[in-house]
């Protein structure tokens, strides 16, 4: 059932990041990323309901406030990457995300994790970050008008930004920084636990946008437009669920790892079918760097 689940997970992520971006595109929305905060915090409240009263997860103030850091580092760099996508196309904006993996392996670099390392990921930590580096050289030189070519058949137009590479840059930052940080605080707490307690202050992130956004700024929630929010929610998190699972599988995990890191192929798919979004082949081959390094991460990381 590995496989499955394998698939399930590549695919439920995929649909979040097409969803997310369906839901947070709308330029006459200013708080889209807010209401896409207050989406997935009721999902994740809910299912932290489940695990907590149904499965019995232990939860306390003292568990939440431990992983606080941790947390916070997550919804910020979730909460950025929602902005981020008014920006930028999901075609670069999703693997410049997914690329927080290869910062992870530079923070255990930089902390002495150099020999845990071999060189195979070291070289696939160089091809993401060449990769990005590439996008943005590839993004900053485009001509306007072949940019404005490129774009016709889409369902939206794109300028030329600098905000548009920064903001998934900073996604991928602080995600990884959370990562690190998870490995660590992680050492002391039951991972069932800090999931809750993450899920729960995502509720609480949720709750508060609700406060500013709807009983504050009076903006209004309309079921089409907020619909999509709420797909890549419970896509998050059923992506969540069959990743477990896949890698509960202990001896195909090494399988398992490099299948659903590459979801974000499945994105840059999903954009050009549904959103039409089109890039230049450049674009494309600074994609496929990245993608290749973060398949070498995830067959190490298994």
């Amino acid at each position: 059932m590995w496989f499955w689940f394998s698939l399930i997970a590549l695919v439920c992520w995929s649909g979040s990041d097409l969803f997310s971006k369906i839901g947070c595109q709308d330029a006459d929305d200013k708080y889209s990323h807010l209401k896409m905060v207050m989406a997935v915090g009721l999902v994740m409240g809910l299912h932290a309901a489940y695990e907590i009263f149904i499965g019995g997860t232990e939860i306390n103030g003292s568990i939440i406030l431990t992983y606080l850091p941790v947390s916070l580092l997550y919804i910020s760099s979730m909460t950025i990457g929602y902005i981020g996508l008014r920006y930028i196309e999901l075609s670069i904006s999703s693997p410049i995300c997914n690329s927080s993996g290869a910062l992870v392996a530079v923070l255990a670099l930089a902390t002495g994790g150099l020999g845990e390392l071999v060189p195979a990921q070291l070289m696939a930590t160089a091809l993401v970050c060449v990769g990005v580096i590439g996008l943005g050289i590839v993004e900053a030189r485009e001509d306007d008008d072949l940019r404005a070519a490129r774009q016709q058949a889409s369902n939206h137009r794109y300028a030329k930004s600098a905000l548009a590479l920064i903001l998934p840059i900073i996604y991928c930052l602080l995600d990884a920084l959370g990562t690190f940080a998870d490995s660590r605080v992680l050492e002391t707490l039951d991972e069932d636990s800090a999931n809750c307690a993450y899920e729960l202050t995502f509720l609480l992130a949720g709750i508060v946008c609700f406060v500013y956004v709807v009983l504050i700024k009076k903006s209004k929630l309309l079921p089409k437009r907020e619909a999509p929010k709420y797909a890549g929610a419970l896509c998050e998190t059923a992506g969540q669920f069959a990743y477990i699972y896949a890698l509960a599988d202990t001896e195909h995990v090494a399988l398992a790892a490099p299948i659903i890191s590459a979801y974000c192929v499945a994105s840059v798919l999903w954009s050009r079918i549904f959103l039409k979004e089109k890039l230049s082949w450049k674009h494309y081959g600074m994609i496929a760097l990245v993608v290749a390094g973060i398949v070498i991460l995830g067959v190490y990381d298994a």
